[in-house]
Protein backbone atom coordinates (compact mmCIF):
# COMPACT_ATOMS: atom_id res chain seq x y z
CA UNK A 1 0.00 0.00 0.00
CA UNK A 2 1.31 3.57 -1.33
CA UNK A 3 1.32 5.69 1.84
CA UNK A 4 3.11 8.97 3.10
CA UNK A 5 2.14 9.49 7.05
CA UNK A 6 3.57 12.73 8.63
CA UNK A 7 4.24 13.19 12.40
CA UNK A 8 5.76 15.73 14.63
CA UNK A 9 3.33 18.58 14.44
CA UNK A 10 1.89 20.36 17.63
CA UNK A 11 2.02 23.52 19.44
CA UNK A 12 5.04 25.79 20.40
CA UNK A 13 6.21 28.58 20.89
CA UNK A 14 7.12 31.91 19.01
CA UNK A 15 11.02 31.04 18.51
CA UNK A 16 11.27 27.24 19.05
CA UNK A 17 11.88 24.08 17.34
CA UNK A 18 10.05 21.72 15.66
CA UNK A 19 10.92 18.61 13.70
CA UNK A 20 8.10 16.98 11.10
CA UNK A 21 9.28 13.52 9.89
CA UNK A 22 7.22 11.73 7.01
CA UNK A 23 7.58 8.45 6.62
CA UNK A 24 6.73 6.53 3.36
CA UNK A 25 5.41 3.02 2.43
CA UNK A 26 5.03 1.27 -0.98
CA UNK A 27 7.26 3.48 -3.01
CA UNK A 28 10.87 3.01 -4.17
CA UNK A 29 11.61 5.61 -2.03
CA UNK A 30 15.06 6.86 -3.34
CA UNK A 31 13.47 7.62 -6.78
CA UNK A 32 11.49 10.38 -5.57
CA UNK A 33 11.27 13.71 -4.81
CA UNK A 34 10.22 14.91 -1.83
CA UNK A 35 8.47 18.35 -0.85
CA UNK A 36 6.91 19.65 2.38
CA UNK A 37 3.67 21.90 1.73
CA UNK A 38 1.83 23.98 4.29
CA UNK A 39 -1.37 25.32 4.12
CA UNK A 40 -3.09 28.11 6.93
CA UNK A 41 -7.08 28.84 6.66
CA UNK A 42 -7.58 30.77 3.68
CA UNK A 43 -4.91 30.58 2.26
CA UNK A 44 -3.58 28.10 -0.78
CA UNK A 45 -1.23 25.76 -0.19
CA UNK A 46 2.06 26.86 -0.64
CA UNK A 47 5.61 25.30 -1.10
CA UNK A 48 7.92 24.90 1.99
CA UNK A 49 10.59 22.98 0.79
CA UNK A 50 12.03 20.14 -1.96
CA UNK A 51 14.47 17.43 -1.93
CA UNK A 52 15.80 15.42 -4.87
CA UNK A 53 16.59 11.98 -4.45
CA UNK A 54 20.21 12.88 -4.78
CA UNK A 55 19.82 15.55 -2.00
CA UNK A 56 19.19 18.79 -3.82
CA UNK A 57 17.12 21.43 -1.93
CA UNK A 58 15.36 24.11 -2.60
CA UNK A 59 13.47 26.41 0.06
CA UNK A 60 10.59 29.27 0.05
CA UNK A 61 12.24 32.59 0.60
CA UNK A 62 10.13 32.60 4.00
CA UNK A 63 11.91 30.06 5.64
CA UNK A 64 15.23 30.41 4.19
CA UNK A 65 17.76 30.04 7.10
CA UNK A 66 15.39 28.70 9.40
CA UNK A 67 14.22 25.40 7.81
CA UNK A 68 15.97 22.70 6.49
CA UNK A 69 14.80 19.47 4.51
CA UNK A 70 16.58 16.25 4.95
CA UNK A 71 15.93 12.62 3.98
CA UNK A 72 17.28 9.14 5.18
CA UNK A 73 16.60 7.23 2.13
CA UNK A 74 17.61 3.76 4.21
CA UNK A 75 14.45 5.14 6.19
CA UNK A 76 11.92 5.61 3.76
CA UNK A 77 11.70 8.87 5.52
CA UNK A 78 12.09 12.89 4.95
CA UNK A 79 12.64 15.17 7.85
CA UNK A 80 11.85 19.09 7.97
CA UNK A 81 13.88 20.73 10.85
CA UNK A 82 11.56 23.66 11.32
CA UNK A 83 13.49 26.93 13.65
CA UNK A 84 12.77 30.35 15.20
CA UNK A 85 9.30 29.21 14.28
CA UNK A 86 6.99 32.15 14.05
CA UNK A 87 2.94 32.71 13.95
CA UNK A 88 3.13 32.67 10.34
CA UNK A 89 3.98 29.41 10.23
CA UNK A 90 1.23 28.13 11.72
CA UNK A 91 -0.49 25.51 9.30
CA UNK A 92 -0.70 22.15 8.06
CA UNK A 93 2.55 20.85 6.69
CA UNK A 94 1.82 18.04 4.11
CA UNK A 95 4.33 15.52 2.93
CA UNK A 96 4.72 14.76 -0.84
CA UNK A 97 5.95 12.20 -3.05
CA UNK A 98 6.66 12.88 -6.45
CA UNK A 99 7.97 10.56 -9.49
CA UNK A 100 7.51 11.97 -12.81
CA UNK A 101 3.70 12.24 -12.95
CA UNK A 102 2.94 10.59 -10.32
CA UNK A 103 2.45 12.22 -7.10
CA UNK A 104 1.55 10.72 -3.46
CA UNK A 105 -0.04 13.30 -0.40
CA UNK A 106 0.14 12.33 3.24
CA UNK A 107 -2.83 13.54 5.59
CA UNK A 108 -0.59 16.24 7.30
CA UNK A 109 -0.36 17.46 10.89
CA UNK A 110 -0.69 20.42 12.79
CA UNK A 111 1.56 23.00 13.53
CA UNK A 112 0.46 26.26 15.66
CA UNK A 113 2.92 28.80 16.55
CA UNK A 114 1.69 30.61 19.88
CA UNK A 115 2.62 32.02 22.96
Amino acid sequence: QVQLVESGGGLVQPGGSLRLSCAASGIIFSRYHMSWYRQSPGRQRELVATIAGGGSTNYADSVKGRFTISRDNARNTVYLQMNSLKPEDTAVYYCKAKFFANDIWGQGTQVTVSS
